[in-house]
């Protein structure tokens, strides 16, 4: 396309819009492509194995019978792949993702528990080949955060993580008592998918109240010295979402605003404006026998799913980011359902 019918086109009052539902489509597309490539090269493997195999029983040579056998295993482990993949089929779960901790029963520990969680989840992302950044956080009293918010960038990055929506327990030896005494803690998890198209929710500029402040954290002259963070109310629901990552007031205003639709998003999917304070309610919960895992610390080393019932002694790899088998097993359960 020339410059001058560009810039003609660009007059279009639809213009912006025309090329953002265009982008859309072209992600889509790709995404659809790369399955059927994926898909087209099981066949290739099959139709390989199937050869082999033929050859290997006419002829009674097994010289590439360990070929075969290997040719099989990475058949199976593709074709668990792609399995995955057709599970990932919701609405939003091809979305980035918000992720959003809360330390609950406890005090300093389940702060401090709220941390390790934070870094858990970052640690997933870095494996996935995901990028992560935390937009929001408050401190906790001493050590870890009352809340933190992390922003997730990355395909099917909601598709994965929604399972962990829940409360995570903790059991161990806190460093925080002088007489070390074994102590349980608790935080909840909240994720939502980050909705790009505006269209989704409709919100009424009479429904929200827009209110600015100094970031509580440590991030500079400039971030201390101006009210660059924002704090969005919701009134229908209740909902309050804020954001102080950025030095641009501006850039906060945006990133609280995609996690505000993110969450009447995942409301409107469902239907029911009142799922706002279910959902609240849900993550107030967060006490004894609500939780979806257990990470047990002593006096044994064990994380264990209530829902999927998986389990693990290997705690330091699961604390390193190393959760994947907990996501596929929910997805599993779920898409069997």
């Amino acid at each position: 396309m020339e410059l001058n019918d560009l810039l003609k086109e660009q007059e279009n009052p639809n213009f912006y819009e025309n090329l953002e539902r265009s982008t859309k489509i072209n992600k889509r597309i790709k995404h659809l492509e790369n399955i059927l490539a994926k898909i087209n090269k099981l066949k290739q493997k099959i139709d390989e194995c199937e050869e082999f195999i033929n050859y290997i029983e006419s002829s009674d040579d097994d010289s590439l019978l360990k070929e075969t056998l290997n040719l099989l295993n990475e058949l199976s482990k593709e074709t668990e792949d792609l399995y995955l993949e057709t599970l990932l089929n919701g609405k939003y779960d091809s979305c980035n993702a918000f992720l959003k901790i809360h330390s609950g029963a406890g005090g300093t520990e389940a702060c401090d528990w709220a941390q390790m969680l934070s870094r858990m989840y970052l640690m997933f992302c870095e494996k996935m080949g995901y990028k992560a950044s935390i937009t929001d956080y408050v401190d906790g009293d001493g050590a870890g955060y009352k809340s933190v918010t992390i922003y997730i960038e990355g395909e099917n990055a909601y598709g994965y993580l929604k399972g962990e929506m829940g409360v995570h327990r903790l059991v161990r030896i806190s460093p925080f008592d002088a007489n070390k005494r074994r102590h349980t803690s608790f935080a909840s998890v909240e994720v939502m998918p980050e909705v790009e198209d505006d269209s989704e929710v409709v919100i009424n500029p009479n429904d929200i109240r827009i209110d600015t402040f100094r970031s509580s954290g440590a991030g500079g002259q400039h971030i201390n010295k101006t009210e660059s963070a924002i704090r969005i109310t919701h009134f229908p629901t209740g909902i309050v979402v804020t954001c102080q990552d950025e030095r641009s007031q501006i850039k906060n205003r945006e990133t609280a605003f995609k996690i505000l639709r993110s969450k009447l998003a995942i409301i409107k999917e469902q239907e029911k404006l009142q799922e706002a304070k279910n959902l609240k309610g849900d993550t107030k919960k967060i006490e004894w026998g609500s939780q979806i895992r257990s990470y047990v610390f002593c006096p044994y080393n064990l994380v264990s799913d209530n829902r999927t019932k998986l389990e693990t002694s290997n705690l330091d790899a699961v604390m390193n980011g190393d959760i994947k088998d907990f996501l596929i097993e929910y997805l599993k359960m779920n898409g069997e359902k």
